[in-house]
């Protein structure tokens, strides 16, 4: 039993012995002096930007370590006495002297002396297993001298045995993997994990968006037991998800190697690190070792009204169409960040009445406290007289890309309060289902106010006789994609109101089709079956495409396919072209509809050879890079030859992510009386009505009537000029990013990627009954800039980097109809005008005094024009239409 006893003992004594070995960390020598040689390196370039092009600068400096305190109770818990001395500054890239900012300069007249000495004042690191635990310097010192310590205490992590933890550093609080040998030791860490003090934002539209990939790795050599060299390299690349050349790479690097081992002071006594710290020097203080916020100062910048003066020649109406309307209004609201609600007042009222709609676009746009401040006091919705301006608030507010919960509560204080004009009354609410939309999926569906706003909305419709409020609350349901409406959308798919049903079949559109239950499909295909009562024609096709788009089921694919060939006669072409469509475009429910067809019954000539001039037509815009733009052109005819429903859609697709960038359908009803010509079933007693509806970058905007009723119809008729009615003008911000990139060296990246467009929608419907002849218009004229900046502001020197394309585009569709003679003529033309496509480049290094160094590259190209093709039947009709007309 002794003999047992005493080899448990030995036992727990060696595996106690091996556990203290495993556990030990790196430690310095007592009365040591570690001279070491530091080097950091910053490199601004596009990501295959050759290292001669790139923008950067390089320090350099030798760093002593010593012991300064070990814990007798823990052998591991040291207190390190660390200075930086002869530090250096030059560039990066090798420069000729007359571009070089650093020729005939020193040291000390770029820091300054107050920043120099206080850079070679020694600090003292809490070193515990090889970790920086605290950091102790002189609390006045400045934040960039601050930084730059903290990258020498980030090189100095290290641990002896492999494993994972998280960890902070200059860069935050990461998850850092070590694999460790007996030399060396290898520090990855997982940039996707870091957590800092910074708070950025970005836009919620993944095709808009931007895209980063980050790497981190330290390769450490060891000699006795501490570092022999250290060598550091942190990469960061940044690209716009749509476009990928624009893009930007920020490589930062640090260096750290031994140059010799000396004599050095000996630690000092004591029973703590804190006490040990301030009897070496009163005015030490932690700091923490992630790195700070500086306070910027901006010497000799305009001013806001300095920046509206030079630029609001460029954002007058007619310029909007032009690249230098958009890349002014990115400008504009990167001053109007910086600004306060005072100086944002004094430009909005001393501003001419032609730019005033773009400057409330940039204001809103602009998504700060002061802005949404200074224009809820500088609009008044209790009037009228400024709808226009009010309207082109809230469709910013609606695009906005990062919106707060202050920014729908204004909104919501709007909609309860007076308002002049039922038009705003209208938007306001609709444009509170977008804000809906876009905070729910930052996460913020819990927010007091959406919930708020959540409640009204699912009330609304139910909550009123009123029809244009109903249509109100469910184009903002619409807006919201609210998973809880889908019920109440289904409900109101039956509907005996046609609008009723309209909207909220093409709202259920819009959902995840995993949304769209089996009860929610049933209740799509008994409307467009008919099997409760009659529907019109558009209300049918529309509950036809969404349970093709949602997953049907075989037997749903069937009975569809049976019910072409007794429909009206314009709805079985519509449908026969659907189906085409869904088959050559090779769509979600393609191979349902294949199967469906091996069946003679469905496929047979009496059944796919219906007539008649409706259509339904998809196609690519571009194919291929980093984007895919699809347009589809639905057409629906009544059977007297009138338009009944035009949509044209274009969407965008990067990275798995879908944006439904635009919408513009055109409805027309009750118009046969004008030919003499019998309604179709369930349309008999439709009112005389044409409109259009816009859903732009996934915001449904608020429908505009063309006329309503037949008296409004025969003026319209009688006055009629045939020019277009805007529906959508302004500038909007597609991409909104902003972020600060705390990197290892202490050094920060302040990244901001911006997007905006200028654009001008207009639609148009020509009616002669002289020639029976209808011609509708959409007509989309609209300029894209996108810019990326990178900076890296270390106080006392700048450098920079700018990436950024910019084009002008128009797209017009245009559908001819000759209802003479039956079957009618119907040609439908989509033209894109040949346009500019141009990309820049431009760099900058600049001290504090002195020239810059500027360097700039820009190329362009022009992107051809074209008419997209549309089904060969419509290439035949387009060449009898104007054979006729000549």
């Amino acid at each position: 039993m002794q003999r047992l006893v005493a080899l448990l003992l030995c036992l727990t004594a060696f595996l106690s012995a091996s556990s203290e070995g495993a556990s030990k960390g790196p430690r310095l020598d007592d009365g040591r002096l570690y001279r070491f040689r530091y080097g950091v390196e910053l490199w601004l370039n596009r990501p295959k930007g050759t290292a001669k092009g790139s923008a950067g600068f390089q320090f350099s400096s030798d760093v002593d370590i010593s012991l300064a305190w070990r814990n007798p109770e823990n052998q591991d818990d040291q207190l390190l006495r660390v200075q930086i001395s002869n530090f250096q500054i030059q560039n990066v890239a090798q420069r000729s002297r007359k571009n070089n900012i650093f020729h005939d300069t020193t040291t000390e007249s770029i820091l300054g002396r107050e920043k120099l000495e206080a850079l070679q004042r020694p600090f003292m690191l809490l070193w515990r297993m090889g970790k920086v635990r605290s950091l102790y310097t002189h609390k006045a010192e400045p934040m960039t001298v601050k930084n730059l310590k903290r990258g020498v205490a980030s090189m100095l992590m290290m641990q002896l045995n492999s494993g994972k933890m998280i960890e902070a550093d200059a860069s935050g609080k990461c998850l850092v993997e070590y694999k460790a040998t007996k030399d060396q030791v290898v520090r990855t860490k997982r940039m996707d994990s870091c957590k800092n003090q910074e708070i950025g934002f970005t836009t919620h539209s993944q095709v808009l968006g931007v895209s980063e990939k980050s790497t981190s790795v330290t390769v450490i050599t060891l000699q006795d037991g501490f570092i022999k060299s250290a060598v550091a390299e942190e990469t960061h690349v940044l690209s716009i998800n749509a476009h990928q050349t624009t893009a930007a790479k920020i490589l930062s690097r640090q260096s750290l190697f031994l140059l010799e081992v000396a004599s050095g002071p000996v630690e000092a006594a004591g029973k703590d690190a804190v006490s040990v710290v301030k009897s070496l020097d009163p005015k030490f203080f932690s700091v923490g070792v992630i790195s700070e916020k500086g306070k910027s100062q901006c010497k000799g910048c305009p001013s806001l009204m300095d920046t509206w003066k030079a630029i609001r020649g460029q954002l007058e109406p007619k310029s909007l169409s032009k690249s230098s309307a958009p890349r002014s209004f990115l400008t504009l609201i990167q001053q109007l960040r910086k600004a306060s609600k005072a100086e944002i007042l004094k430009v909005l009222r001393n501003c001419s009445k032609t730019a005033l709609p773009q400057l409330v676009d940039a204001v809103t746009s602009a998504q700060t406290a002061s802005s949404l401040s200074a224009m809820l006091e500088f609009l008044d919705f209790s009037k009228a007289d400024g709808m226009m301006l009010q309207e082109r608030f809230l469709y910013a507010c609606g695009f906005a890309s990062h919106p707060t919960e202050s920014m729908l509560q204004a909104l919501l204080d709007i909609s309860k309060g007076k308002i002049g004009s039922n038009d705003i009354k209208e938007s306001v609410v609709i444009i509170m289902g977008a804000l809906v939309q876009k905070l729910c999926r930052k996460g913020g569906c819990d927010l007091p106010t959406v919930i708020a706003v959540k409640e009204q909305l699912l009330a609304g419709p139910d909550s009123t006789q009123d029809e244009a409020e109903m249509q109100m609350y469910l184009l903002a349901l619409k807006n919201s994609l609210l998973p809880e409406a889908i019920p109440l959308l289904a409900r109101y798919a039956e509907s005996e109101t046609g609008a009723f049903s309209t909207i909220a079949i093409t709202a259920l559109q819009r959902y995840d089709p995993l949304l769209i239950t089996c009860e929610v499909r049933q209740t799509l295909n008994r409307v467009y079956h008919q099997n409760r009562r009659v529907y019109e024609k558009n209300v049918r096709a529309a509950a036809a495409d969404v349970i093709l788009s949602s997953s049907p089921s075989y037997m749903e694919v069937r009975n569809l396919l049976l019910s072409i060939g007794h429909l009206p006669h314009e709805m079985n072409k519509y449908m026969l072209s659907k189906v085409q469509d869904i088959l050559r475009f090779e769509m979600p429910a393609s191979k349902l509809v294949q199967k469906a067809m091996e069946d003679m019954m469905i496929h047979n000539y009496d059944r796919f050879s219906k007539l008649g001039s409706s259509s339904a037509y998809s196609g690519f815009m571009t194919r291929g890079g980093d984007v895919i733009s699809t347009y589809s052109l639905d057409i629906l005819y009544s059977g007297s030859g009138i338009m009944r429903r035009s949509i044209m859609n274009i969407f965008g697709q990067s990275n798995g992510a879908l944006l439904h960038g635009l919408q513009v359908a055109i409805e027309a009803q009750g118009l046969e009386s004008l030919i003499a010509a019998t309604p179709d079933e369930g349309e008999e007693d439709l009112e005389s009505f044409a409109g259009m509806s816009a859903l732009l970058m996934d915001v449904q905007l608020r429908p505009v009537t063309f006329f309503k009723g037949y008296s409004d119809l025969m003026s319209k008729m009688f006055s009629m000029s045939g020019d277009p009615i805007n529906v959508v003008r302004g500038l909007i911000l597609l991409t909104d990013h902003s972020q600060v990139i705390p990197l290892q060296s202490g050094l920060r990246a302040a990244v901001e990627f911006q997007g905006g467009l200028g654009i001008d929608i207009s639609g148009g419907m020509e009616f002669s009954l002289w020639y029976r002849e209808s011609k509708t218009s959409v007509n989309n004229r609209g300029a894209l800039v996108v810019v990326g900046n990178v900076t890296v502001d270390a106080d006392f020197l700048s450098v920079g980097l700018e990436v950024s394309f910019d084009m002008e585009a128009a797209l017009d569709f245009i559908t001819t109809v000759q209802f003479s003679n039956y079957p009618f003529l119907v040609c439908m033309q989509m033209d894109k005008t040949t346009f500019p496509f141009r990309e820049s480049v431009s760099k900058v290094e600049k001290l504090a005094s002195g020239e810059p160094f500027t360097w700039q590259r820009s190329r362009e190209q022009l992107v051809p024009g074209s008419e997209f093709p549309l089904h060969q039947e419509n290439s035949n009709m387009c060449k009898k239409v104007f054979d006729s007309s000549w």
